[in-house]
């Protein structure tokens, strides 16, 4: 079939990889000028397998009421007029409960496990380099109260079949000794052996590439102004030349909507509501000027809820979460805040070693839903048209596995995990 991925981020670049595979005639569109410059361009860098909690939780709703005033809290919620807003967050509610809590675990684990199985083969088929590191995730915590809360998640995660570690301080010192001029503020830690770390901007556009160099078509700078229905499909797609400004119609036998954030918007009139919202994310690339004493196995530091993660010679901090619509400020009050957070902690941990005069600062969308688990399958409103989006923090986590189970699902096969996939598939 001709099949159009709309969308040229990890997830519909993963897409458009498999569908290649699988003998489809492939073009993507985007209005970027490359592969991954909106929310895979500086993410935490994290495939983080085992790490894939969902936000929602019994404790969630007493945490985000205490960060509510706080510009610089992990997840900041600013309540808007945006009935959007208002049905993801009372959604999000819903989800907070012990029992919804393991289930969605379980999805997820399900779906990262698949996930990471394709990434190692594509990796190994195409010998991809993306500053990758293979040597896990350790999660370390500044309170006794906080450890304890550690030691309890990796008891419901090992009964998912999660290898997380629970480690004292001298442990996590010696998995990541570069933590050693903070030692005397860590009580302990968890470490996931099995997780791994890399630049996903690196690796999406050179898969992209690959992709190109395969016969696919890649139709970058137009937008996306909608999809055109006759009877129960899409017929076509309407684009537009983001420097000319002249419109086009794309036909296709199969759609691909791979949008990120920007998925429902494109899918409600057709009466297909996906209850995404995004969350303003941000991180810091710094240059390294001590790389010696920087730390190589990527890390989650509990009390800011920010990962770290090794990317040769320069260092990423990315963290927080803010639902405030579609904002992507750097130079607002609240962003300066929450960027200059992200640094000023970096030089609390490892003081000195990085070169904190000129940080890369980034702001991204992440496409997040109530349970954390993404939409993925077939369209309820158009047989044709197929859904790849919502998958928060995780989409560098999730992004092979979905790309495939994608590719999947359009050939008529049931990917091989327990997962509950959208749609009548």
């Amino acid at each position: 079939m001709k099949i159009v991925v709309l969308g040229a981020g990890i997830i519909g670049i993963a897409t458009a990889w498999y569908l290649l595979d699988e003998g489809h005639e492939v073009v993507v569109v985007d209005r970027q000028p490359d592969a991954a410059l909106e929310t895979s361009f500086a993410n935490g860098a994290q495939i983080s397998v085992s790490f894939c909690e969902p936000w929602a939780n019994a404790g969630a709703p007493f945490k985000v009421a205490k960060w509510l005033l706080r510009d610089d809290s992990p997840l900041l919620f600013r309540p808007r007029l945006d009935p959007n807003q208002w049905r993801w967050g009372l959604a999000f509610l819903m989800q907070c409960t012990n029992a919804a809590f393991e289930r969605n675990v379980e999805e997820l684990v399900q779906l990262g496990r698949y996930s990471h199985e394709s990434l190692k083969a594509l990796v190994a088929s195409t010998g991809i380099e993306y500053e990758r590191l293979e040597r896990g995730i350790l999660h370390f915590f500044s309170s006794q109260a906080d450890y304890d809360n550690g030691a309890s998640g990796a008891e419901i995660m090992r009964r998912h079949g999660v290898d997380r570690r629970v480690l004292t301080r001298d442990e996590v010192l010696k998995v990541e000794p570069a933590l050693a001029g903070f030692g005397a503020h860590v009580y302990g830690g968890t470490y996931t052996p099995s997780d791994e770390s890399g630049d996903a901007k690196v690796f999406t556009q050179k898969l992209a590439q690959l992709c190109a160099a395969r016969g696919a078509q890649f139709l970058y700078e137009h937008d996306i102004l909608g999809l055109q229905r006759v009877g129960d499909g899409i017929e076509a797609v309407r684009i537009a030349d983001v420097r000319s400004g002249e419109r086009k119609t794309l036909k296709a036998d199969a759609f691909v909507a791979a949008m990120g954030s920007y998925t429902p918007a494109l899918v409600q009139p057709l009466g297909e509501h996906l209850n995404i919202y995004p969350a303003k994310g941000y991180s810091a690339t710094l240059r390294l000027k001590r790389p010696e004493a920087a730390s190589v196995v990527s890390l989650l530091d509990d009390s800011r809820k920010i990962a770290i993660s090794r990317l040769g010679d320069h260092i990423r901090i990315a963290g927080t979460a803010e639902l405030s619509g579609f904002d992507l400020n750097l130079t607002s009050p609240t962003a300066r805040v929450r960027c200059a957070a992200l640094v000023k902690r970096y030089e609390e941990l490892f003081p000195g070693v990085a070169d904190t005069s000129e940080p890369n600062f980034w702001t991204g969308l992440r496409p997040s839903t109530p349970t954390n688990i993404p939409y993925i399958g077939r369209s309820t409103k158009a047989r044709n048209l197929w859904l790849n989006a919502g998958h928060g923090t995780l989409g560098w986590t999730h992004g092979a596995g979905s790309g495939r189970a994608m590719a999947e699902l359009i050939a008529g096969r049931r990917p091989a995990m327990q997962f509950g996939f959208y749609g009548s598939v």
